[in-house]
């Protein structure tokens, strides 16, 4: 069977993940809430206030340890093994339906307010953050699938967020020869399909080929109602519409990434609804925004694999072990053994200059610590780097036009939104292989007597045992 978010809420209950949430839930009221609060299972609400017979998936993945199961890897080997699939292509399968055809809703049925679109923060209007947009380059006929936010502003009218970069160039080629950008929004599909669209590559990358390489197999597709654009044939729900030209309204706030609301908001594009199709029992998938939690996992995989590509090679190889992005999406952590004096900080340089916009703040660590345990690189910081020589600050940089602490140029609404700031490297790495091992010895962690052979599982009461 195909993957597809069915498979996926399968698999997280086969291994003890998925919570079925019977009581009932509002979506407007209560929803965020319960997601922000489950950092640890993913949700499945079953009794939706206002909305019978509908279903909800959230938090699902809640954390990287889930982010793991979808790529069928352990958490230690999530980033290299999501970089060796990101290189893969499969081209998508035609087909001629599929389940998300199985209702068609048009005209006035077509009414986004009859999805139980859930509240993220306590600040904003209900948005879809779940929506995977699809649009098609009208030169080179190239197909791109991306992540935006999508405010609910009527029956058939959505706000849009365009970050400056692929879907915001087709928009643009569309707006300057006056015509509408022909789009469709899949919601609801296997984490592996967010993970691609989440991906930071060249123009030419077709997300839905990339999808098929994360996956292992071609992605089914059909074509749409109201245009020719071609969808995954069994997401849970399709929005059809287009983009409108000239047309800009106030859109904001929302609660991003990095747990704040200031960016982004501002005048920007219309989305306007011509179709819905979805399953018959379609369960909508709702994506919690902040940090640490489900909208931060399906961008924190993609750019860490990103990052993971992009330096493993510089200066012709690095000792690369991991790469793990923190909190707040600004700031990655590079597990590495350098050789070199000054390795480190070449590679750090890449981090802060690869394909993605999102690191100002680089830390490198040895193979010694783990990246994915915060208080261990913190610890390397504070034994292993010494500020007066293993930290560089760049100043007057473009970092991501969302980060908040950073002096926004040109507001969002056009082509050139845009913010400067400073990059953050930081060394702390002991001395490397080529200093020899009388240098590197004072930096050796120590480890307690019976380290290789004391588990402490094995003194422990077995679950269940009465003691």
């Amino acid at each position: 069977m195909p993957a597809d978010m069915r498979t996926w809420i399968a698999q997280l209950e086969d291994v003890g993940e998925l919570v079925r949430v019977r009581s009932p839930v509002d979506p407007r009221t209560e929803m965020g809430a319960l997601l922000y609060q489950s950092r640890e299972k993913a949700l499945l609400f079953e009794n939706l206030v206002g909305y019978p017979g509908w279903r909800s998936l959230g938090m699902a993945p809640a954390n990287l340890r889930h982010a793991a199961l979808a790529y069928g890897t352990t958490l230690q080997r999530l980033t290299p093994t999501a970089a060796e699939r990101s290189q893969r292509r499969v081209p998508t399968q035609r087909v001629a339906s599929g389940p998300v055809k199985e209702v068609v809703w048009k005209g006035t049925e077509a009414d986004v307010t009859r999805l139980p679109v859930h509240v993220n923060g306590s600040e904003e209007p209900p948005y879809i953050a779940s929506g995977l947009v699809v649009c098609r380059d009208p030169a080179t006929g190239k197909r791109n699938v991306a992540f935006h936010r999508l405010q609910v502003k009527g029956p058939r009218k959505l706000g849009i967020l365009m970050v400056p970069r692929h879907t915001r160039r087709i928009y643009d080629a569309y707006e300057a020869a006056g015509e509408a950008m022909p789009v469709a929004i899949y919601i609801g599909h296997h984490p592996l399909h967010y993970m691609a669209a989440a991906t930071s590559g060249p123009f030419e990358m077709d997300e839905l080929e990339l999808a098929g390489g994360l996956l292992g197999e071609p992605v089914q597709v059909v074509r749409c109602e109201t245009n020719d654009l071609e969808v995954p044939a069994d997401a849970e729900i399709v929005l059809e519409g287009k983009v409108l030209p000239h047309v800009r309204e106030p859109e904001g706030p929302f609660s991003e990434f990095h747990d704040y609301y200031v960016a982004g908001m501002g005048h920007n594009p219309v989305v306007e609804v011509d179709c819905i199709t979805l399953r018959q029992d379609a369960i909508y998938k709702a994506v919690q925004n902040g940090s640490e939690v489900e909208g931060c996992v399906f961008h924190k995989v993609p750019l860490a694999a990103a990052i993971y590509n992009h330096i493993r090679s510089i200066a012709g190889h690095v000792e690369l072990h991991n790469v793990v992005v923190l909190p707040g999406i600004f700031g990655v952590v590079v597990q590495m053994t350098p050789r070199f004096w000054g390795e480190a900080k070449q590679v750090l340089l890449g981090v802060v200059s690869s394909p993605v916009l999102h690191p100002k703040v680089a830390i490198a660590v040895d193979e010694d610590v783990d990246p994915y345990q915060p208080w261990e690189v913190l610890w390397a910081v504070n034994t292993r780097c010494n500020p007066e020589t293993d930290v560089v600050v760049i100043p007057g940089v473009r970092v991501h036009p969302m980060d908040p602490s950073a002096r926004e140029l040109i507001p969002p609404g056009g082509p050139y939104w845009n913010r400067v700031g400073g990059k953050l490297l930081i060394d702390a790495t002991k001395p490397p292989l080529c200093a020899g091992e009388d240098a590197r010895k004072p930096f050796q962690r120590l480890k307690p007597m019976g380290w290789d052979r004391v588990r402490l599982e094995d003194f422990l009461p077995s679950v269940g045992r009465r003691t």
